[in-house]
C-alpha cells in the first residue's frame, strides 16, 4: 500500500488537531482561539473519516526548540509546509497571524497510520523465495517506512528477499527482488493497448523483463519498441 493510499485530507486534519492542542509557551497561546481551531479541525476530520475505513491514524507532536522566544499571539495558524506530507516523521508550520509581532516556527510531528498488511510468518534468510506459508496478515504502521507495504499475497509470492527478515516484520517493496518475467533474447508476446482496442503480436526481448521496469523489444518487422512486462513473456505497449 502506498503512502498516498491514505486520504491526505484525513491525515492532515488529524495532524492539525494534534498541533492545535500542542504545548506552546503560554505567552504565545490563546486558549479560546486554540479551542475554536481544534473544533474546526475535528469537524473536518469527521467529514473525512469515511474514505479511511479500516485505517487508524495517530499523531504525536514533538516539542518546539526551547531556545525560541515567541511574542504573545492571539491567533496561531498551523499549516503543512510545501513539500511535506502528513506521513511518518515530518513537521508542520505554526505562524502567528494576530499579535504584537508576527512569527513562524516549525514543529516536528510523527504521523502513524495503522492498517492491515503482510508480515513474515517466521524469520526468513536473505534469498528466500516467498510462498504463501511465509506470509501472514497483521496490523502495522504503514507510515513507518517510505517504501510501500505489501497487502496482496500475489505481490510477494514467488519473489525473493534481498535481506534477512525477522518474524512479524512487515514486508515492503524494497525488501523484495523485482520479479523477472523473461530473459533477454526470449520470444515475448506484445500486446498493444489503445482506447477500445488491443492488438497482439510477437517480438524478441532485447533486455530482461523485470517487474515494474521498461523493457525493449524488437518486433517481427525489426522495429524496436519499449513496453512494460506484465506477465510470463508478456509485454504491454500503451498507445
Amino acid at each position: 500500500m502506498k503512502p498516498n493510499a491514505v486520504p491526505a485530507a484525513l491525515a492532515l486534519c488529524l495532524l492539525l488537531l494534534a498541533v492545535a492542542t500542542a504545548s506552546l509557551p503560554a505567552r504565545a497561546q490563546d486558549a479560546a482561539a486554540t479551542a475554536v481551531l481544534a473544533e474546526q479541525v475535528r469537524s473536518l476530520a469527521l467529514k473525512s473519516s469515511q474514505p479511511a475505513a479500516g485505517l487508524r491514524v495517530e499523531v504525536e507532536a514533538g516539542a518546539l526548540d526551547p531556545r525560541l522566544k515567541l511574542a504573545p499571539c492571539q491567533q496561531i495558524e498551523p499549516y503543512l509546509p510545501t513539500g511535506f506530507k502528513p506521513w511518518g516523521r515530518t513537521r508542520v508550520g505554526l505562524r502567528c497571524l494576530q499579535g504584537e509581532k508576527k512569527w513562524n516556527v516549525y514543529l516536528p510531528i510523527t504521523v502513524r497510520v495503522y492498517g492491515r498488511a503482510l508480515v513474515a510468518a517466521s524469520a526468513l534468510p536473505a534469498g528466500t523465495v516467498l510462498t504463501a506459508a511465509d506470509l501472514r496478515e497483521a496490523e502495522i504502521d504503514l507510515a513507518a517506512d517510505p517504501a510501500a507495504a505489501l497487502t496482496d499475497p500475489q505481490e510477494a509470492i514467488g519473489r525473493s528477499l534481498l535481506r534477512m527478515v525477522s518474524a512479524g516484520e512487515d514486508l515492503r517493496q524494497n525488501l523484495l527482488r523485482a520479479r523477472q518475467w523473461f530473459a533477454a533474447g526470449e520470444t515475448v508476446q506484445l500486446v498493444a493497448v489503445g482506447p477500445g482496442f488491443s492488438v497482439q503480436s510477437e517480438g524478441q526481448a532485447i533486455t530482461p523483463g523485470l517487474d515494474g521496469s521498461p523493457v525493449r523489444v524488437r518486433t517481427e518487422s525489426g522495429r524496436i519498441v519499449t513496453g512494460l512486462p506484465v506477465g510470463e513473456r508478456r509485454v504491454e505497449l500503451r498507445l
